[in-house]
């Protein structure tokens, strides 16, 4: 976590393109046959007899329990391990998906067995499965592959026949094949799973899909299973941490906790990479359909991986919100005790503070969360992690110590201070892009502004506090990040708003 400062009255952060010309047949060269990538894991993922693939995709929906979903889908998430293991959750997905009509897929995969720096775009001309060859969209590809210099068109993790051969769309197709029928294919592998090159995908992506809406409806489906290898019950656990921030929309959280290995998922970025495209496609909504693990098919919960099929909407109620965050006093005087505890003995041992575990289901839950200092009314020192990366009340003792012990803007407190200090900690919600600044509601967002490796935020007081203005507010928190006031219009620069539970012991 890095922790950034400046001489200011505000919070710290701690936080090729190759063308293939086919010749008419009059030249003397003739044209080369299609490219087309065969299956590599028929057989061992999933059945090569055709009729008895299926035979078991036909069962598994058969046995999906959910009700149709009746909004534009405008993207989906399905799992992509064996057919026996994760195949009854991604039914879910694709059942969602039956009587939706799609001209163009495209679907985005992690690379599991081969290292690039890059988003690789299928270079060739088809994907073959069991049940028949899927063309690919290739003049769309090659438009993608121009739109940013982290994409380029390539077979890099789309080989049949490299070592372990990848599975990631593989897998996906036949369930595609059976819900959906006809379709073209844009195959993507991510070979480079930062926050920016997902951001990169997911923008270009919007934009191209924007552009060619005349071709028909494009579905984006990103192929990841979550958590490998832990028992059953820590499965379950570190998963439903990435599916609450799925659902909440926070996917800046979501990728910087799979950047850090905090939270798992194989296909953390093609995730990120979708919920940007499908947010700036006009998606509002996102739906967990269904979560297990494998030691719900096997029994053997000692090392389980986990599965989880989504989808996300262009959801026909035009008010849908975020759930408002309340913290009620009891936890809000168990977090004060603790931020002064800490402090305390921070500054007499200077060694963390190591609290009992919070009995308390909120105050287990990860947010991210600032404390302030105060002594006689004057700024002490302000630290706060911006995303969700830790249960909350070890949040407020991280960032309790650090705002004593390490605000670069001041000498660390010392003993005689700490029966002066006043204490006051701000709980973010989660995350969530600003679509329109007119969102934005002074007095009661936070901004966080990011473009690159610049990111600044301001907390909902600040602006209060300095009778600020919507666009002083946006024109500030660029500053704050280290950018021209105007970079808040600037194409390549997010926006994001939190609301924030504000309070301290000086008010209670």
């Amino acid at each position: 976590m890095n922790v950034t400062g400046s001489l200011s009255l505000y919070c710290v952060t701690a936080q090729f393109v190759a063308l293939m010309v086919l010749l008419p047949l009059q030249h003397v060269r003739a044209a080369s046959p299609p490219k087309v990538r065969q299956p590599g894991v028929a057989g061992s993922f999933y059945p090569a007899d055709p009729k008895v693939l299926l035979a078991m995709m036909d069962d598994m929906l058969a046995r999906v329990t959910a009700p149709p979903i009746q909004d534009p889908i405008v993207a989906v998430v399905a799992p992509h391990a064996g057919y026996p293991y994760s195949g009854p959750v991604a039914a879910y997905t694709y059942a969602a998906l039956k009587g939706h009509k799609y001209a163009r897929v495209v679907v985005i995969a992690p690379s599991h067995y081969e290292a690039f720096n890059f988003t690789s775009v299928y270079e060739g001309d088809a994907y073959a499965t069991p049940l028949g060859t899927i063309q690919v969209d290739t003049a769309f590809a090659g438009k993608l592959a121009k739109m940013s210099s982290t994409m380029r068109l390539s077979s890099r993790g789309h080989d049949p026949t490299a070592a372990g051969a990848e599975h990631a769309i593989e897998v996906q197709l036949p369930w595609l094949q059976r819900v959906l029928g006809e379709f073209t294919l844009v195959p993507i592998v991510m070979g480079n799973q930062d926050y920016e090159n997902s951001r990169a995908l997911g923008t270009a992506l919007a934009k191209l899909i924007e552009a060619e809406s005349k071709d028909g409806a494009t579905l984006i489906v990103a192929s990841s299973d979550l958590s490998h290898y832990h028992t059953y019950n820590e499965a379950v656990t570190i998963d439903h941490k990435t599916l609450n921030a799925l659902h909440a929309w926070d996917y800046l959280s979501m990728s910087r906790n799979f950047e850090e290995r905090i939270w798992e998922a194989c296909g953390g970025a093609p995730i990120v990479a979708t919920m940007i495209a499908a947010e700036k496609m006009g998606a509002k909504k996102a739906e967990v359909l269904r979560y297990a693990n494998s030691g719900d098919v096997t029994g053997d919960r000692s090392r389980v991986v986990g599965y989880s099929a989504d989808v996300f909407v262009k959801a026909s109620n035009e008010k849908q919100e975020e759930k408002a965050f309340s913290l009620n006093e009891q936890q809000k005087k168990e977090l004060l005790a603790l931020a002064r505890k800490s402090v305390e003995h921070a500054v007499a041992e200077r060694t963390p503070f190591q609290p009992p575990a919070s009995a308390d289901d909120v105050l287990n839950q990860e947010y991210g969360a600032f404390v302030t200092l105060r002594e006689a009314g004057a700024l002490r020192g302000c630290i706060g992690y911006t995303s969700a990366m830790k249960p909350l009340y070890l949040t407020v003792r991280d960032t309790a110590m650090l705002a004593a012990l390490r605000d670069p803007r001041f000498q660390p407190v010392s003993a005689f201070e700490l029966p002066r200090l006043e204490y006051e900690i701000s709980v973010l919600s989660p995350l969530r892009r600003v679509t329109d600044i007119e969102q934005i509601k002074v007095g009661e967002d936070g901004l966080l502004m990011k473009n690159g490796s610049n990111e600044g935020l301001l907390l909902p007081q600040v602006p209060v506090e300095q009778k600020w203005n919507r666009e002083k507010f946006l024109e500030q928190t660029c500053v704050k990040a280290g950018m021209p006031p105007n970079c808040w219009s600037d194409e390549n620069t997010d926006i994001f708003r939190f609301t924030a539970v504000v309070f301290g012991d000086h008010k209670l």
